[in-house]
Parts: structure tokens; sequence; C-alpha cells
């Protein structure tokens, strides 16, 4: 008998554990659903300081967390947490460091200026995730990105990680959501990107460093796209669709209409066969 195909859900926000939104939404019933369509999944999102420890339950993973990740050359401990949502017979991973994701706020200050380090803990989270995939030696076959701050993810899986077994033959799918275009990373960004082993052409295209050009270094290493918004960034959009990467289009996701679900799954079947 065949083995169910596997998918990593790599989530900027998942719902309760944040507000709920269009990302956040199908960051908690997307899982579900392809779970209850006979594939395994794991769901990881960062562990950001506004989530409340005690209500939610979350538990450090003793075994998972103790590595240190180098980020723009400093030394950050990984810490990994997990909760249950047992209404969905699944459990949401959590990437956890005190300097990144210990503060009340998701991406903005008290003043609403964009968070001067937040390339740094993007890179974190996506280290974060692939180094604890490895450790559980979970090998997925799709890797689902959704959200701005798992847009370093599809480059880091398909050039520094792209010898380990874990990862040789996993597939990366997009989705694209309207939730950063116009902000503006350090302009430190490029020569980090080198620091991971990333090549200068992809850290070329983050001149200037901005989110439609993290963006687009997403969409470069994606097997398939999903518009998740109605409106994406019209460069951002035009971008994906001259790559000739597979997309699927924009389908609105109620929260009580799951049928984008089946469309989502069929599309998951599309990239690996």
């Amino acid at each position: 008998m065949e083995e169910p195909k596997r998918v990593l859900f790599v989530n900027s926000e998942i719902f309760p554990y944040l507000p709920e939104s269009d990302i956040s939404s199908i960051g908690r019933y997307l899982p579900q659903g392809i779970q209850e369509n006979g594939k395994e999944i794991r769901s990881f999102m960062p562990r950001y300081g506004l989530i409340n420890e005690r209500r939610n339950q979350l538990h450090e993973v003793i075994r998972l967390s103790g590595m240190n990740l180098v980020i723009n050359n400093c030394d950050r401990p990984l810490v990994i947490k997990v909760s249950s949502i047992s209404s969905a017979r699944m459990q949401v991973y959590f990437i956890d460091n005190e300097d990144y994701f210990h503060r009340k706020a998701l991406y903005r200050d008290s003043e609403g200026v964009f968070m001067e380090d937040n390339d740094e803990r993007a890179l974190f989270f996506a280290r974060g995730v692939l180094e604890t995939v490895k450790k559980l030696r979970w090998k997925p076959d799709i890797v689902h990105c959704q959200g701005w701050i798992s847009h370093f993810l599809p480059a880091l899986l398909k050039n520094v990680y792209r010898t380990d077994p874990i990862f040789a033959d996993t597939k990366v799918v997009l989705s694209l959501y309207n939730d950063l275009s116009d902000e503006r990373f350090s302009d430190e960004l490029p020569s980090k990107m080198l620091r991971e082993n990333l090549g200068k052409e992809d850290a070329s295209i983050l001149t200037p460093a901005n989110g439609i050009n993290l963006a687009k270094l997403a969409i470069r290493y994606s097997d398939g796209i999903i518009f998740g918004a109605r409106d994406i960034n019209e460069e951002v959009d035009s971008y994906a669709k001259k790559s000739g990467i597979p997309c699927l289009p924009y389908i609105e996701a109620g929260s009580e209409d799951k049928s984008y679900i089946t469309e989502y799954n069929n599309f998951y079947d599309k990239i690996l066969n």
C-alpha cells in the first residue's frame, strides 16, 4: 500500500493563536482538511510574544530544542514549542527565540514602525523550521509557505538544504497575499543572504530589500503558486504569472465554505505528479 503524501505547512499566522484573518483562518483549517483528505501534515508558525502560552497550552519540546542558529554572525538559541488543536486532531509547532519573538507585537513596534530586524526574524524562522523537520526525520513531499515571514524558506530549501535526503525531492507551494509589499528591510539584507550561503544572483534580487523582491525570490524557488488574496501587488502578480510555474487562481476561503480545501489538495497532487 502506498504511503500517504506528506505536507509541511509553514504559516505566518494560525487561528486561534492569533486573531482570525484570511491567512490565520487558512492556517487553521487547511491543514485539518488536507489531513482529512488522507495526507500526513505538520504545521509551524513563529511563537510571537502576543501568543498566550498558558491559555493555549504551549510547552517546550526539549528533544527538539537546544540548537543554536547563526544569523548575521550571531548565535541564537532555537527553542521549539508545541500545542494541540484537539478538535482538529493536529499539533502546531512554534519556532521561538527570546531575542526575536518575545516582543508583544507581530512585525511593527508600538509606534507602528516596521521592525528593523524583521529580515533576521524571517531567516531564523525559515532555518528553524527546516532544522526541526530534520530532527523529526519527517520527509515532506510538499512544503506550503503562507505569509511573508515564510518567504526565505524556498530559497534556503532549494539551495542550502538541497543535498539533505529529507528535502531532496520536496516540492514548494507558495501562497501569495497582500501582507508585506510596501515594507523595506535592512539595506544589509543582500549581504546577510550571502552569509546564508545563497548566491550573488539571489542576493541581487533583494536590491532594493523590500517585500516585493522577497516575494519574487520565493517565487523563483517554488514549484506551484496559489493566489491567496484577490488583489495581489501588480508587480508580484506579473512576476508569478510570467514565471511559467503552475498557478492556482484566487479562491475565496470562507470560514463556512471549505470547498477551497479540495482545490488546494488537487493542486498539491498536480504538483507531485
